[in-house]
């Protein structure tokens, strides 16, 4: 309870350093170097797949940006090439066009249009969107039957996103702790949800080891 508190403290800090700087509300993420190359082990995505994540996010937000500018504030989250689209436009004619911007750029798979038609939200409220997203990944991270490293947690006028690769099981436990977090709207899940079987194959496949070429000797 002590580590996770330090935790949250932490985040919390930072959170506030980098709230007036904020464009939008990014994936959480915890830690220095080593703690996210240890989050990279643990990914159900491989390793490629969690690159690729963060060059789609990279290209959308700068297309976006280079045909709308500061008439949007869209934040881009990429899992397993979904991408998840929050924030808010002045029309609705923006939102579709975003929407086909990014269903536009390379490798991505399907996209998740959830911006709301209405002005930018407010540096304060982002700020308490980034303070919601730490409390729920340190609740993730409290939670026995869970792994945090298997979400990501994106927070938006205080509606909580979660997306990851997950079971049926796995999906509501998370939802239930994200809906038990202070400040918490709503929570909407954008899962890619896999059965256990599918799972155990998933982990066996990550875990084999690398056949070698029998002509080359160790």
């Amino acid at each position: 309870m002590k580590n996770s508190l330090l935790r949250l403290s932490c985040a919390v800090l930072a959170a506030a350093a980098l709230a007036g700087s904020l464009v939008g509300c990014a994936p959480l993420l915890i830690g220095g170097g080593a703690v996210v190359g240890s989050m990279m082990a643990t990914d159900r995505r491989t390793t490629g797949t969690q690159v690729e994540d963060e060059g789609i996010e990279l290209r959308t937000a700068n297309r976006i940006r280079e045909a709308l500018g500061d008439r949007v504030h869209v934040n881009v989250t990429s899992y397993n090439r979904q991408v998840l689209l929050t924030g808010e436009a002045p029309t609705a004619a923006d939102v579709q066009q975003v929407e086909q911007i990014a269903l536009g750029v390379d490798n991505v798979r399907s996209v998740v249009n959830d911006l709301g038609v209405m002005p930018h939200s407010s540096l304060g409220q982002r700020s308490r969107d980034t303070l919601i997203s730490t409390k729920v990944r340190a609740s993730l991270v409290d939670a026995k039957d869970l792994s945090a490293n298997w979400f990501k947690v994106v927070t938006e006028r205080n509606v909580v996103y979660l997306m990851g690769i997950v079971t049926p099981r796995e999906a509501k436990r998370s939802a239930e702790i994200a809906r038990g977090v202070d400040g918490v709207r709503k929570v909407v899940r954008v899962f890619e949800v896999i059965s256990e079987d599918e799972l155990t194959r998933k982990a066996a496949q990550t875990a084999a080891p690398v056949s070698q070429d029998p002509a080359v000797k160790p």
